[in-house]
């Protein structure tokens, strides 16, 4: 063979790729197989109680039996085809009654506002020892967690005590952090406040361990928000190794970012193209890192809970789920019972709709012939559809 650089020495070019190659260990675009939760429910802390889970899942059962008595419902209020209703409707219905709530979070920042140092103190502990309850009685959701206030607001140590506070009652009275915790980090102005959070978070670390005694390991990840334009600046694929890999999510938060960019009321709201934008802003950025992603929420409830109230709120929500959903956003916030009703109904119905489709073109490429519809799909389509898959086995199976 003809070459034109001879003998060309490639030692130090193989060494530093394989440098920038262990920076970017998961630089591959696609999903990690793995469970997610489909939604975070948030509950002011005052609000929080160790009734809280089924409080909700009752209140959202009952709405389902009320607006939705069959099939038929679910065809009219959310568009589902005929011959998926029966499958949707009954899941939502044994997921409310099974586990309504997938992630918790207990609001300290915007849903509970700014309180006495004593008041918030108190509800720390309460908030703590429903955590207990609900883990003894084998109901805490299984990701959990709160959610703090921002470093913004003006009171870091604030922020900082609240946290100590919840993750030690909960400890002494569990005698261990209960698996699935994560903190919501909200308002991240500067790239700053995150390196200060995650190193807050190292030294609660230690000092958890070493109150645990006897070996105990506890490891604090949290999920910052993206709500602020000027955060979408700094967000890059190797944020989470700076943060010594305790970024967990990223979640956009929808009222925050519309106003900030001088969006009229009106127009606050997700599929807004601005925040289709944010969206995939953050997608990039996070692409095959392992960071999760999540949407935000509709902050609306039923001006009743009478059957024409409820199914109107249930179409405006699923269609914000499902254009979640459809932008590749497999999360979101829920802020009401009735939003659990219009969330698994939409989550259900996007995965069954394709699901068998999707399983016969993997078939097809495995064993090298082309698909029913006569199409031979590409490696680049064979992950998401494997990737879907996973999904949806995540979302139709497990406890509910």
């Amino acid at each position: 063979m003809r070459v034109t650089m001879g003998d060309v020495p490639l030692a130090s070019f193989e060494d530093a790729f394989r440098a920038q190659r262990a920076r970017y260990p998961g630089a591959s675009p696609g999903w990690r197989p793995g469970w997610q939760p489909v939604h975070t429910v948030y509950v002011p802390a005052d609000r929080f109680s160790a009734g809280t889970v089924a409080d909700w899942g009752g209140r959202a059962l009952a709405m389902a039996r009320a607006g939705l008595a069959g099939p038929a419902e679910v065809v009219d209020v959310f568009g589902v085809p005929e011959g998926l209703a029966p499958a949707v409707h009954e899941r939502v219905l044994r997921k409310l009654a099974r586990e309504p709530v997938e992630d918790l979070r207990i609001d300290f920042e915007d849903g509970y506002g700014v309180r006495p140092g004593e008041e918030e103190d108190a509800h720390a502990v309460r908030a703590a020892e429903a955590v207990a309850e609900l883990r003894a009685a084998g109901t805490l959701p299984r990701r959990w967690g709160l959610r703090v206030k921002s470093f913004a607001d003006g009171d870091p140590a604030r922020s900082a005590r609240t946290l100590d506070g919840f993750l030690t009652e909960v400890s002494a009275r569990c005698g261990e952090l209960p698996r699935g915790f994560v903190v919501t980090f909200p308002k991240v102005l500067m790239e700053e406040y995150l390196v200060e959070f995650a190193d807050l978070l190292g030294r609660l670390e230690r000092g958890l361990e070493r109150g645990l005694g006897g070996g105990a390991e506890v490891r604090l990840r949290f999920e910052m928000q993206v709500e602020a334009p000027q955060t979408l600046a700094f967000l890059r694929g190797d944020l989470a190794e700076t943060l010594g890999g305790r970024l967990a999510a990223a979640h956009f938060g929808v009222f925050d970012h519309t106003a900030a960019i001088g969006l009229p009321p009106q127009e606050q709201r997700l599929d807004h193209p601005a925040c289709d934008h944010a969206r995939h802003v953050m997608q990039t950025a996070f692409a095959g890192t392992g960071v999760e992603l999540s949407d935000g929420s509709l902050a609306a409830a039923p001006a009743s809970e009478s059957a024409a109230d409820l199914r109107g709120l249930w179409r405006r929500h699923a269609e914000l789920v499902r254009h979640s959903l459809r932008h590749g956003y497999h999360q979101g916030w829920d802020m009401h019972p009735s939003h659990l009703v219009s969330r698994f109904a939409a989550v259900y119905a996007f995965h069954l709709a394709t699901y068998d489709a999707y399983r016969e073109r993997v078939r097809a490429w495995e064993e090298g012939r082309a698909g029913d519809a006569g199409v031979m799909d590409e490696p680049a389509t064979i992950r998401p559809l494997v990737a879907a898959l996973s999904r949806a086995d995540a979302a139709l199976s497990g406890p509910g």
